[in-house]
């Protein structure tokens, strides 16, 4: 018997099991057999009143959801998020209100741009999204292993994905596709490095950092609003893996990284994150030098310092992965009172598209999934009906409001801390942001984050890559990486030129 925990789970189950359950339809009623359909004699063609039959064609035939456009492959887990530092001075949400709270959260982490059946070695941004499940409803943070990203305005995501996707006519990456797009828009540099340098290929889910990414506001008990940023630090270390490595698993172990994390927390391994938050107030925000709502940039923290929150902790591995895992829903846009959003436009183009994705994906009722439910509060609210709703549908209570009977009224507490006042002023337009301020943050990064041979590995990771696109698109993207260091653009078309000679 395999001591490897993954290998092993059916024994287990076995294990556990007192005795034999009856096999049953949908409905629950017995099954005889399972492994004979109905027919008229016995070379002769099946019945349609065979009812166990359909029962089971019909829902296998739909046991397939749309995969998520983004994200589509990933791992779960569950456990807890316990506070050990108040920062009661900057939020009054109620997951935070207690040093030693402990509160439930559920957790998936991910590849972006593959689809279901990929690699989890390739080199991609890892999804980082948590659900805590809190005295004031669910509250999802859901970012990234990198505290930036590839654009600043949400219009040009479904660009970017498509050239992260495949080629429409081959069903094949191509690397003029990806290529074209980042040349074209310079300020997906910072990000660009961050994912061809060592950390673009995480050594599993465990030994890797997660951020909420975006700037988000948090309001005190006074009704006192922040701005801030999230982000969990590995208590694990931080470990990458090589190209070589990582080719090599995605032959023999694709989905190592899945199978990193079940087994380690299946032994008693439990991986944990500290959460830490950035701090800046509205009126450092005027007079901070770059744009603090610019997905793009970071805030440097020697301005703006990591203040210790609270711990994570996985202890539990899903028991079915379709039920917790597939179906589970990550929202922006779930924030509890005293977390709110902030005029980041990324973000606010992710407060419609997820929840929108979800729809499509699960239902308009998928918050009644129990991995979606929640289950810590008494849902009370004015929405019914809909296909797949699969509670009391809030029995007979009114479904309109205001009403004179009963019905549930807006919370006192919310009204003090939710929709913090703040003062926008401005002409309505479309303002092009490709113009901005693209290189600074990325030069910073490239000459004093990486020693030389991280340098060196990055340049040779880029490239790798970049030797595939139309030598048109090489130029404009080496011409990009020249704005950041001129050395750095040196040596990018240096390799380029021997790798193009090595072709010929």
């Amino acid at each position: 018997m395999s001591l490897n925990p993954a290998e092993n789970q059916l024994n287990l189950y076995k294990e556990s099991q007192k005795g034999l359950d009856h096999a049953t339809t949908s409905t629950g009623c017995p099954v005889g057999t399972k492994t004979a359909s109905i027919s008229v004699g016995e070379r002769g063609p099946l019945l349609l009143q065979d009812v166990h039959f359909l029962d089971e064609m019909a829902h296998f035939d739909r046991e397939r959801i749309p995969e998520r456009v983004v994200h589509a492959k990933g791992a779960g887990a569950f456990g807890y998020f316990e506070v050990t530092h108040d920062i009661s001075q900057y939020c009054a949400a109620k997951v935070f209100n207690a040093v030693g709270k402990k509160t439930p959260l559920a957790v998936r982490f991910s590849t972006v741009g593959g689809e279901s059946g990929s690699a989890d070695t390739a080199r991609d941004p890892r999804g980082f999204a948590v659900k805590l499940y809190t005295d004031d409803g669910v509250w999802d943070l859901v970012g990234n292993n990198t505290p930036i990203f590839f654009i600043r305005d949400p219009i040009l995501f479904p660009s970017f994905i498509h050239t992260q996707k495949r080629n429409p006519a081959t069903h094949l990456k191509d690397a003029n596709m990806f290529w074209d797009f980042i040349s074209l828009r310079p300020e997906t540099i910072h990000q660009v490095m961050f994912l061809f340098g060592d950390r673009g290929i995480p050594d599993g889910f465990r030994f890797m950092n997660g951020y909420g990414s975006h700037t988000f506001k948090m309001v005190n008990a006074q009704g006192t609003p922040v701005y801030c940023k999230f982000h969990w630090k590995s208590d694990q270390g931080i470990k990458n893996m090589d190209v070589k490595r990582a080719d090599e698993l995605a032959g023999s172990d694709p989905d190592y990284s899945i199978r990193d994390l079940y087994n380690a927390i299946a032994k008693g391994e439990y991986p944990s994150w500290t959460l830490k938050i950035q701090v800046m107030t509205f009126e450092q925000a005027e007079k901070v030098a770059f744009n603090p709502f610019d997905l793009t940039k970071i805030w440097p923290q020697g301005e703006f310092p990591l203040i210790p929150v609270g711990r994570m902790v996985l202890d539990r591995n899903p028991k079915n992965y379709f039920a917790e895992v597939e179906q589970i829903a990550f929202d922006p846009s779930s924030m509890v009172p005293g977390i709110e959003a902030s005029p980041d436009k990324m973000l606010q183009g992710r407060l419609f598209s997820y929840t929108d994705t979800h729809r499509h994906r699960l239902g308009a009722n998928y918050t009644q999934l129990p991995v979606n439910c929640p289950y810590r509060v008494s849902l009370r609210n004015y929405q019914r009906d809909g296909p797949m709703n699969c509670t009391d549908n809030q029995g007979d209570a009114p479904n309109y409001y205001p009403n004179s009977f009963s019905g549930p009224e807006p919370c006192q507490f919310a009204r003090k801390v939710q929709n913090a006042k703040y003062s926008v002023s401005g002409d309505v337009d479309r303002f092009e942001t490709g113009d901005e301020e693209n290189f600074a943050q990325a030069a910073v990064f490239y000459r004093q984050v990486l020693n030389e041979p991280a340098r060196k590995r990055l340049i040779s990771n880029l490239v790798n890559h970049m030797s595939n696109a139309a030598t048109f698109i090489q130029e404009r993207a080496v011409k990009n990486f020249s704005e950041v260091d001129a050395d750095f653009g040196r040596q990018l078309s240096e390799g380029l030129k021997l790798r193009s000679s090595a072709k010929m």
